[in-house]
């Protein structure tokens, strides 16, 4: 990957819907260049999709919720049983195995606070595995980006 592929991936982040004749416009290379780089870099996995970015509170999914869970036991089997239902929940917008205190950290979008209580005593305290949740409401966000500092 050199410089070029990175300023391709700079204006890619910035507008995923840009034409290609723009984006080789911005970056001073050929329509046909452009395009090649562009290609390659999506063969390569460096560019994993495209996609819309809606405001939540339009969509009712105002609040914003981070829950740290801590499971019973950490045997793979538990990792892996916890990881495939989570992955099944559209109110899980992210969830990270992380090292510490607890074993995962879900970020979960939902309408409201008695939206969230139905999500957490229907569908997340149930599942297999889950001994404690700790909740934490956003009440502001101040920074959300998808971009990364290339």
């Amino acid at each position: 990957m050199d410089n070029m592929d990175l300023k391709l991936l700079r204006v890619l982040q910035e507008d995923g819907r840009i034409t290609n004749q723009a984006l080789a416009e911005r970056c001073g290379l050929s329509p046909a260049a452009a395009f090649d780089r562009v290609k390659r870099l999506r063969a390569s996995g460096v560019i994993t999709g495209y996609t819309a970015l809606l405001d939540p509170a339009k969509l009712d999914h105002a609040l914003m919720i981070f829950i740290e869970v801590l499971l019973d036991r950490t045997s793979d089997a538990t990792f892996v049983e916890f990881a495939t239902h989570v992955r099944r929940m559209p109110a899980v917008l992210e969830c990270h195995m992380v090292a510490g205190g607890f074993d995962y950290l879900l970020k979960v979008r939902v309408a409201d606070m008695a939206a969230y209580r139905a999500f957490l005593g229907e569908a997340l305290v149930t599942l297999p595995g889950v001994r404690e949740t700790r909740t934490y409401a956003v009440l502001e966000e101040v920074k959300s980006t998808t971009r990364l500092s290339i």
